[in-house]
């Protein structure tokens, strides 16, 4: 056998297809992996089914629908009044990850460094070390509502720093960043050769009137960012694998060098689909309600239970502390929830690079009220 010098030595199977297939094995209730239970609208089936049957079949244009290119771009004008040229400075990409890749790939050199706020989403480290750059982690604690501390942000900087990667609303904390936040931000990169990717494909499921701080409202920020963003979050169809990348046009030509070699381009009906769908503002003005309500109907539920609950700002999901009832690993925890109470759930230390334990789990409330509720119920039947 050929030996091989695997690039991700330390890298298995992720802990939502490990939750999940665990799930799927003993019956459990999936509020793991961040998915709903329900059926995106019919309207939006109906309108892919028409643009398969009006021929959009064959590959669309690497960088995306025009039409659909030029929606985002009217949709970002209204909601940041921030101008992207739909032409030269949006790609549509095949999901979040994808561009969050193709990214990092086209700025990230060997050695470079790059910031990244722990608890983070999975896909981020690996793909700074596939391009042989360094992860420079700075740690958030639940103690201090997972705040950033901007001083030692500060203190991370060096002349390798070449990116600083955020997440807001957040996964798996469901914190958001605040305008404080952006200003220590601007002040931090501001003639600094350091550029931002700016994870945001949770940007309309933020609640209690909050307002989200896209990098696209602040010119300084907007032209260092890459900005991501999702329309299987956006549209209840994760399985579509749809999303998009926003950027100025000197940072976007880089990044469709990469994207024209890693899928080229992205399922056309559903393109033209999501074009015609997003003409209507409430598809997505809805949308921090709709959430809300799933939001604070859990919590409801939960506080029954014997955990404490933290903070839930945006995205969709729900964390809370276990600490105070057993001392077991969250892993271990979670793995429990799952076989014995049939309820599965994240454990918050796989966020961590030196798996961090702070006692925390997460759970997806974005599911029917019958499922929450059955899961609430397990929860409170389970002796904790």
């Amino acid at each position: 056998m050929t030996s091989i010098v695997s690039k991700l030595p330390q890298v298995g199977t992720t802990i939502f297809t490990t939750m999940s297939a665990l799930a799927a094995k003993v019956g459990a209730i999936n509020l793991s992996q961040g998915f709903p239970d329900y059926e995106c609208s019919p309207q939006l089936i109906e309108l892919v089914n028409q643009a398969m049957k009006d021929g959009y079949n064959q590959y669309a244009p690497m960088a995306g629908n025009k039409l659909l290119r030029d929606e985002i771009a009217n949709k970002v004008k209204r909601l940041h009044n921030a101008e992207y040229n739909p032409d030269t400075e949006i790609t549509i990409t095949a999901g979040g990850t994808q561009a969050i890749f193709t990214a990092i790939s086209a700025v990230i050199h060997a050695n470079d460094e790059v910031i990244v706020f722990e608890p983070a989403f999975d896909c981020y480290a690996p793909t700074i070390k596939v391009m042989g750059g360094v992860v420079k982690s700075l740690e958030l604690e639940p103690s201090n509502g997972y705040r950033i501390d901007w001083g030692m942000v500060k203190k991370l900087i060096t002349n390798r720093t070449r990116l600083i990667i955020l997440n807001s609303p957040h996964n798996p904390t469901a914190t958001i960043l605040h305008q404080e936040d952006i200003d220590q931000l601007s002040s931090i990169v501001r003639n600094q050769d350091i550029l931002i990717l700016s994870d945001e494909v949770y940007e309309h499921l933020i609640f209690d009137g909050e307002q989200h701080h896209s990098m696209a409202r602040y010119p300084d920020l907007k032209e260092k960012s890459f900005i991501v963003a999702s329309f299987g979050k956006l549209f209840h169809a994760t399985g579509w694998k749809v999303g998009y990348c926003l950027a100025p046009e000197y940072l976007m030509n880089e990044f469709r060098k990469i994207h024209q070699f890693l899928v080229f381009s992205v399922n056309s009906a559903v393109q033209q689909a999501v074009a015609q769908y997003l003409k209507d503002e409430a598809t997505y003005t809805s949308l921090p309600a709709f959430f809300q309500q799933k939001r604070d109907y859990f919590r409801k539920g939960l506080i029954e239970t014997k955990f404490e609950l933290l903070p839930s700002y945006g995205s969709y999901f729900q964390s809370v502390k276990y600490g105070h009832l057993n001392n077991e690993s969250d892993i271990d925890f979670a793995m429990r929830l799952t076989t014995e109470a049939g309820v599965a759930c994240i454990p918050t230390s796989v966020f961590y690079t030196r798996g961090t334990d702070y006692k925390v789990l997460r759970f997806c409330f974005a599911k029917k009220q019958e499922t929450l509720d059955e899961a609430v119920n397990r929860l409170l039947d389970f002796k904790l």
